[in-house]
């Protein structure tokens, strides 16, 4: 291979990077002509992806596209230690029947991203569960507890005199033992992950293999613009969300995050980025929200989704296909927190209290502030939770 053409895959290959650890290595590794193994770890934390996992995903099928393997290595052995990376507390671990319930569209929704049809999916608890405690042994014996706790998080538990169990120290060197079976070339993550895959390249080193490459990713913030997009935080913007909820997070989103977006979360080069932030906030905002939807969902959607956002938000217009919901004689008249429960905008009346709290109810286009406010009868009224779901509500037949 040409140096110039190792010039354009490392261009290609690092261009959203924070860290690669090295880079000379990588253009070694690239030189020697063939295709790499290159690793990235999943570990089932509930059914979605969302935009944040994106930026690793896509980081992984640039590789893919200049004729390197993709392995997805679903954690369901390690998902049951807990990842501790983050925590100020013991991660409470997983069960084999929720790991089991997550991974059911983890692979559909990886394939909006990679083709997976050339992507290698393993699980490791195929070489995991297997090891014997003397292996065990032997693992531990290649890393030393002061290694463990450069850890910001154990050494700040450790500071703290938090708890920090055994266990949790296996789970970095359960996912660097995935490196050494599957002999990777590369392992990806995102920046909080570096230690784990630092961890891999020493245990690689400690049992005489090849090192791997560890390149990460920056951490995407949330639809909030503080904290990392996340399911538990409710800040994310998930791969699945119909488009104009899609279109509606993405122009939530604060000023200050619209390009980060643009280069995290879309495929548009750099070129066409500028020409989109000149456009000013709004319209740079709404084109990102339209790059996105456009980007999982096609053109028509995002071109749908644009109208849908235009008529009902910025000229606080009624959709032409709002949903009808019927209400059972015996529930008219309810107060609008049990309404919005009933009709599936709140999984419980606490949420739904908050939901009014927070205006982000409306009946018949007029904000609700009273969670316990009632009508005789619901009926011919339309319901409106934030900007884009809506439901008329019909009387029993």
């Amino acid at each position: 291979m040409q140096a110039k053409d190792i010039a354009g895959q490392l261009a290609a290959l690092t261009r959203t990077c924070v860290d690669v650890v090295t880079r000379d290595d990588l253009a070694a590794r690239l030189r020697e002509g063939r295709p790499l193994r290159v690793k990235l770890g999943i570990d089932p934390s509930g059914p979605l992806l969302h935009l944040g996992h994106a930026v690793v995903l896509r980081q992984l099928r640039a590789f893919q596209e200049l004729g390197h393997e993709a392995i997805l290595v679903v954690g369901d052995f390690t998902a049951q230690i807990g990842d501790p990376t983050g925590r100020v507390d013991a991660r409470k671990p997983r069960t084999p029947a929720e790991i089991a319930s997550d991974m059911k569209s983890y692979g559909e929704q990886a394939g909006l991203i990679l083709d997976m049809r050339v992507t290698r999916v393993v699980y490791n608890s195929t070489w995991l569960a297997p090891l014997g405690l003397a292996e065990i042994l032997r693992l531990c014996g290649t890393v030393t507890v002061a290694q463990m706790l450069e850890r910001d998080d154990f050494s700040t538990r450790y500071a703290q005199g938090a708890p920090i169990g055994l266990h949790e120290f296996l789970y970095p060197l359960g996912v660097a033992y995935d490196s050494v079976v599957l002999d990777a070339d590369v392992e990806l993550g995102g920046t909080e992950q570096l230690f784990n895959l630092l961890m891999g390249r020493r245990l690689q080193e400690s049992l005489r293999r090849t090192p791997q490459i560890c390149m990460t990713s920056p951490i995407l913030e949330g639809t909030d613009g503080v904290q990392r997009m996340g399911k538990s935080l409710n800040n994310f913007i998930a791969l699945r969300d119909q488009p104009a909820d899609m279109f509606g997070k993405v122009m939530s989103l604060p000023d200050a995050l619209i390009e980060r977006y643009f280069q995290l979360a879309t495929e548009l080069p750099q070129a066409e980025i500028a020409k989109r932030m000149a456009l000013g906030p709004r319209d740079a905002k709404a084109a990102l929200a339209s790059a996105i939807v456009a980007l999982y969902h096609g053109a028509e959607a995002a071109s749908a989704a644009t109208e849908h956002f235009e008529r009902t938000v910025v000229n606080k217009e009624l959709p032409d296909d709002v949903p009808s919901f019927r209400l059972a004689d015996a529930e008219d008249g309810v107060s609008v927190a049990r309404l919005l429960v009933l009709a599936g905008f709140a999984p419980s009346m606490r949420e739904a209290n908050r939901l009014v709290e927070q205006g982000a109810v409306r009946i018949d286009g007029v904000r609700v502030d009273d969670p316990r406010k009632t009508e005789q009868s619901w009926h011919g009224k339309v319901v409106q939770k934030g900007n884009h779901r809506f439901v008329r509500i019909e009387a029993a037949r």
